[in-house]
């Protein structure tokens, strides 16, 4: 009996490792699915899983009111969940990655306390950019602190002798002083302001339309491909500096490129649905926990995460009270925090 070459049983293993993390994605993948179908089957007035199916594959063979209902108000709410999750969880991971900081999150670096206060200024005060129609007034005012955000942290990371402590403490410095500002704004503000503004900052998907998911979608389908093709960079990123240095990556480069990807992302999602916290730090940390630290399963694991994760909190918010839709950016947490709890106790469980 001749002996396995030792590379061979290697090769094997590998590929049984691939196979294993292929099919987690396809899992993450089919329950995202099952998961839209339910958004859009919850509501006011619930639909049955097959009148939902039939009526997206031949909207023709439904009564009016239920067309209406199902691709003018519950089909774009869901996409928009998907979308909104696919993108804060994805920016969240690269953050994670070119910070080395399992914290790090378009919520916790300012992003979202920036696009909050570009918000309270449109809706109390009305001052945005000239020329933009008033419809689009708060998410543009939204997208532009986000952005602006995102770019002081680009700034701070090309200065020479930044580290990524520094960027860290910087961005948590923005959400201090945002946070303040809004603050500020919210003392100014009239009763019916303050209540929109309370309002947009618990995010919402009742908000959505064809309009803005169009926009988001074609971020996010511009996004994710440089994303992916930087997938080998930001795993020799996670070995250290010096061996991506080693590996003759240019470390300063790719963190700007991966920070210009965030901005986009975050800033986009943030501005048409407002605050939405948890996504961009439970999406990544549920596809490390399931395919490892691998960016080119571990990126596409986090997006499945975080699109699946926003839309049970979609379906929740409108199950938790019936009758009530509430802000899905509350429901993120209760929904987000057992599930990461869960797969942190699961795998503690396999490796004791």
């Amino acid at each position: 009996m001749t002996d396995v070459p030792s590379h061979a049983v290697e090769l094997a293993a590998y590929a049984r490792l691939v196979r294993r993390r292929l099919a987690i994605l396809l899992g993450l993948g089919g329950l995202m699915v099952l998961a839209v179908l339910a958004d859009v089957a919850t509501g006011p007035s619930n639909l049955p899983i097959a009148t939902v199916v039939h009526g997206l594959l031949d909207p023709s063979g439904l009564d009016v009111p239920t067309r209406v209902i199902l691709w003018e108000v519950r089909l774009p709410a869901a996409l928009m969940a998907v979308l909104v999750g696919a993108g804060l969880a994805l920016a969240g991971a690269e953050m994670q990655t070119i910070l080395n900081n399992p914290l790090a999150s378009p919520f916790t670096l300012g992003v979202s306390s920036a696009a909050a206060f570009g918000a309270a200024l449109a809706l109390v005060l009305g001052v945005g950019l000239p020329g933009i129609p008033a419809s689009w007034l708060v998410p543009g005012n939204a997208f532009l602190f986000a952005f602006a955000s995102v770019l002081l942290l680009q700034a701070m990371a090309r200065l020479r002798g930044t580290g990524v402590e520094t960027l860290v403490l910087f961005g948590i410095a923005m959400v201090f002083t945002f946070n303040a500002l809004t603050a500020l704004v919210q003392f100014v503000a009239s009763q019916e302001a303050l209540q929109q503004l309370v309002f947009w900052t618990m995010g919402s998907l009742g908000r959505a339309n064809w309009s803005t998911l169009g926009v988001l979608a074609l971020v996010v389908a511009l996004v994710m491909p440089f994303s992916l093709a930087a997938s080998w960079r930001l795993t020799a990123l996670r070995l250290g500096e010096d061996r991506a240095r080693s590996f003759g990556i240019s470390v300063g480069r790719l963190r700007f490129a991966s920070l210009l990807r965030v901005s986009l992302l975050a800033a986009t999602a943030v501005a048409f649905v407002g605050t939405i916290g948890f996504i961009g730090l439970v999406g990544p940390h549920i596809g490390r926990l399931l395919v490892g630290e691998d960016h080119r399963f571990f990126l596409p694991a986090s997006v499945l995460a975080g699109a699946l994760v926003m839309s049970l909190a979609s379906v929740a918010a409108k199950l938790i009270v019936p009758g009530v839709l509430l802000p899905v950016g509350i429901v993120t947490a209760l929904i987000g925090v057992p599930f990461f709890l869960a797969l942190i106790l699961s795998r503690r469980e396999r490796i004791g």
